[in-house]
């Protein structure tokens, strides 16, 4: 049987999580009509689809987890839930009228570069795509990362990652182990602590957490967001401004970090009396080093009779117990890897080739994760990255870089067909400069300070992850395609008729 012909578009957007969808709104607005968003899910929504283990929420506030262009007048508390989250995704899906563009269980399982046609080459589950540009909008935390540990694949019992909770497992009364103390597990162990029979939290470092300055909306207070002109953009902008403040004491001035410490070490002191586990939960890195966590619940959740912290690490995983490093066999019937993600090997470097049939896996492999302003690459033309290498911001909300971003590829597409371009491939030169200035913002902040071994850190001391610097001037470097940084090439004119 004869395949199907690969569709054409001019654009073809991977993945439809906040990153894809908020391209996808921008283009239809602009009257870019040509394009097609491939969701390998049977729903959008990205992480605030698969994240519905209990407890799940945002840890930036409300007012700043909206796209500008469509800020949400409907929040219900300053820091909101993933099933909110989830449905305002929804909603402003149909109210742009883009769902029709969007193809659903659709999975990219190989994205080539063919220079002979200046073409994206896509081949996903449901047939085959070719492109003029392609968005890789599938996100940083959109690939589970399981812990490398002894018999992992042993456990008899249900087993399965925060990011892929198993609704139908039962946790009442049953022996749980959590294993990991990041964004996802503060969330979860004080949802589940009061429900199960017994809770082994294992920690290999202990983590900052803050205090949740979070609350309902009031009646009066949501009846202003919805129908006062003005009043979401002037409550945004002030959240805004308190967010970047934070950019002094993670990035200026690193010391000022101390004053927030010692706070949360005080509020430590008064929820832990134990003496040996408040020594157990007490960071011993400097505050803003890795990601900053909130929480209200998550100490008094620990200082349960039936909740253990295990800081002795793993051995070995068996058919139905944990061995810590020090011997101590612990039964258990559900383990719940919260582990995070695979960020700096992301399996969407697999399966995208560039120019030389390299992937991105093997150039940043070699080269480490040089990107141009956290979007496109060398060897790469016509190919936008969202939330791509140093785009990532550890003290505000992600859907800012997101926006900063569309503008750039917005902006690139515009010039591009205004000067007739084919392709546009960002000059090597003028991505080692800018990767060599970038590298150099880190330089006495928080995040590269010699106590400092985190996930945003590579091997070679490379903070491959985060915009060192505050977001407006992110957003100030991408408002504009700096078509001065690019290759390109033009469309080939009509050959003249002779007659």
């Amino acid at each position: 049987m004869t395949a199907a012909p690969a569709r054409h578009v001019r654009v073809a957007v991977i993945g439809a999580g906040f990153a894809g969808l908020g391209v996808a709104i921008r283009l239809r607005e602009l009257g870019i009509t040509d394009f097609v968003v491939l969701e390998r899910a049977d729903d959008i929504g990205g992480t605030w689809r698969d994240n519905t283990y209990p407890g799940a929420g945002c840890d930036v506030p409300s007012q700043l987890y909206s796209y500008s262009f469509a800020r949400n007048r409907h929040w219900t508390h300053t820091f909101s839930t993933q099933p909110q989250i989830l449905d305002y995704l929804r909603e402003v899906v149909d109210r742009h009228g883009v769902r029709d563009a969007i193809e659903l269980g659709c999975e990219v399982t190989d994205v080539r570069w063919h220079d002979d046609t200046a073409r994206w080459e896509i081949t996903t589950s449901t047939g085959a795509y070719t492109a003029d540009v392609t968005v890789s909008a599938a996100g940083p935390l959109s690939a589970p990362k399981l812990p490398d540990i002894k018999g992992l694949s042993a456990f008899r019992g249900p087993l399965f990652h925060s990011a892929r909770w198993d609704h139908d497992v039962d946790l009442a009364g049953r022996r749980v182990a959590v294993i990991g103390t990041g964004a996802s597990a503060i969330q979860i162990v004080p949802a589940i602590a009061a429900e199960v029979g017994r809770l082994d939290l294992y920690q290999r470092s202990a983590p900052w957490v803050l205090p949740r300055m979070g609350r309902k909306y009031t009646r009066l207070e949501r009846l202003i967001y919805r129908h006062v002109p003005g009043a979401t953009r002037l409550a945004r902008t002030a959240v805004y401004w308190l967010r970047e403040s934070f950019v002094l004491w993670q990035s200026k001035c690193p010391p000022l970090a101390d004053i927030f410490s010692r706070g949360a070490r005080g509020k430590l002191w008064w929820v832990i009396r134990d003496r040996d586990l408040r020594r157990t939960l007490t960071p011993t890195h400097r505050l803003g080093c890795k990601r900053m966590l909130i929480s209200n619940e998550y100490y008094p959740a620990l200082a349960r009779d039936n909740v253990e912290v295990v800081a002795d690490g793993i051995a070995e995983i068996r058919e139905h117990s944990i061995v810590a490093n020090d011997g101590t066999e612990r039964e258990v019937d559900v383990i719940v890897v919260a582990t995070g993600f695979r960020i700096a090997d992301s399996p969407t470097y697999d399966m995208i080739s560039g120019r030389d049939g390299r992937t991105l896996s093997e150039v940043f492999g070699a080269h480490g994760l040089n990107v141009y302003k956290g979007t496109t690459i060398t060897n790469f033309p016509n190919l936008f990255l969202m939330i791509g290498p140093n785009a990532a911001l550890s003290y505000t909300s992600a859907i800012f870089t997101i926006e900063a971003q569309i503008n750039y590829l917005v902006d690139a597409l515009t010039t591009m067909n205004a000067r007739g371009l084919r392709t546009i491939e960002v000059r090597e030169q003028a991505q080692t400069d800018y990767n060599r200035t970038l590298q150099a913002g880190f330089a006495g902040t928080v995040w590269n300070a010699g106590d400092c071994t985190s996930w945003f850190v590579d091997e070679h001391g490379h903070n491959a992850t985060l915009w060192p610097d505050f977001s407006f001037r992110y957003h100030r470097i991408t408002r504009k395609f700096d078509l001065t940084a690019y290759d390109t090439t033009t469309h080939e004119p009509p050959a003249a008729v002779h007659g």
